[in-house]
C-alpha cells in the first residue's frame, strides 16, 4: 500500500499548534524581545543590576586584608609607578603645570574606563550557568560589571579630592562640572561595554587580547603625558592630531583635569568638547545597547 504525504499537513500543524500557543498566552522560550519590551525589562531588573554591583564591590577584595581600601590604593601604586617612569625618567612632567594633579587625575578616570571594557568581555561567559538557568534580559550583566566599577569610581573620586585639595587645587565653580563628566562617561562605557561583552561572549578569547588593546588604547589618550605637549614638540599629521584629541578616553579625562586642576586650562580641550563628549555617549549607549539586544536569543546557546 502507497503511503502519500501531503507536504500542506506540516505546515498546517505548525500553524495549528501557534494558534494554540497564542490562544492560552505561550511564547517561544529564549526568543527576543521587542526594542521597547527589552528597555521595559531591564528597567524592571534595575534593583537586581545595583545589588549584584555591590556585592561584586564588597566580594571583590573580601579575602584580602586591607579590604575595600585596595580600590583606592590600587589606582595610588599605578600613578606612583607612571611618576617614576613617565614623570622623572622620561621627563614627561615638563612643561605641564601641576604635574601630580594631572596625573592622579588621569589614572583615576583611566582606571575606570580600561577597567569597564576588560571586565565586560567576561560579562556574559563568565556567568553562563545563570544566564542558562534564569530568564532576565541579559544586559543585566555588563550593566552590572559597570555598575561595580562605577561605584569604585565615586569612591575613588571622594580620595582624589581630598588629594587634589592636599596638593594646592582650589576648589571652585568649574569643580562642578566634573558631575556631567562622570555621568557621560559613565554612558559611553556603558554601550561598550555591552559591546564587548556581546563580542566576549562568543569569542572568549578577546579576553586575552584586551590588555594589549587597552594598553595601547591608554598610552595614546594622555594619562601619562600632555598630548598638547608632545604635539608642540613632533610635527604629526591633522589627523592624527585630531585622533589623539578627540579620542573618547582623552576627552573624559581632559573634561575631568579641567574641572579639578586648577593650572589645566580650557585652550588644551579641543574645539566643542561637550558635543564631542555627549556624542561618544550616545553613539556608544545607543548603539551599544541595540547591538547587544540582537544577539539576546543567542546568550548561553552552543
Amino acid at each position: 500500500m502507497t503511503v502519500t504525504t501531503h507536504p500542506a499537513a506540516p505546515a498546517a500543524t505548525s500553524a495549528a499548534l501557534a494558534d494554540l500557543a497564542a490562544a492560552h498566552g505561550l511564547t517561544v522560550s529564549g526568543a527576543r524581545p521587542s526594542l521597547p519590551s527589552y528597555v521595559r525589562q531591564l528597567w524592571g531588573r534595575r534593583h537586581f543590576v545595583t545589588a549584584y554591583a555591590t556585592a561584586r564591590m564588597h566580594a571583590t577584595y573580601s579575602t584580602a586584608k586591607l579590604g575595600q581600601v585596595w580600590h583606592l590604593v590600587t589606582p595610588l601604586l599605578n600613578a606612583a609607578v607612571y611618576y617614576f617612569i613617565f614623570g622623572i625618567v622620561l621627563d614627561a612632567s615638563h612643561g605641564v603645570s601641576d604635574y601630580i594633579p594631572f596625573l592622579i587625575t588621569g589614572v583615576f578616570v583611566w582606571d575606570f574606563i580600561g577597567s569597564s571594557i576588560n571586565a565586560s568581555t567576561r560579562a556574559v561567559h563568565s556567568n553562563l550557568g545563570l544566564v542558562r538557568a534564569l530568564h532576565f534580559p541579559r544586559a543585566s550583566l555588563p550593566l552590572s560589571t559597570v555598575a561595580q566599577l562605577f561605584q569604585q569610581l565615586l569612591v575613588t573620586m571622594g580620595a582624589l579630592v581630598l588629594l587634589l585639595l592636599a596638593l594646592g587645587q582650589t576648589p571652585g565653580p568649574r569643580w562642578l562640572l566634573a558631575a556631567p563628566a562622570l555621568a557621560l562617561m559613565a554612558v559611553f562605557c556603558a554601550g561598550f561595554a555591552m559591546v564587548m561583552a556581546r563580542i566576549g561572549s562568543k569569542n572568549p578569547d578577546v579576553s586575552q587580547l584586551m590588555p594589549f588593546v587597552l594598553r595601547t588604547w591608554m598610552y595614546s589618550s594622555g594619562v601619562m603625558w600632555s598630548i598638547d605637549s608632545m604635539l608642540k614638540k613632533d610635527h604629526l599629521a591633522h589627523w592624527v592630531t585630531v585622533l589623539l584629541k578627540t579620542n573618547p578616553a582623552a576627552v573624559y579625562i581632559d573634561l575631568m583635569r579641567y574641572a579639578l586642576i586648577d593650572g589645566f586650562d580650557a585652550h588644551a580641550l579641543p574645539h566643542h568638547v561637550w558635543a564631542i563628549a555627549a556624542g561618544w555617549a550616545l553613539l556608544a549607549g545607543v548603539g551599544g545597547f541595540i547591538y547587544f539586544w540582537k544577539a539576546e536569543e543567542e546568550y548561553g546557546r552552543g
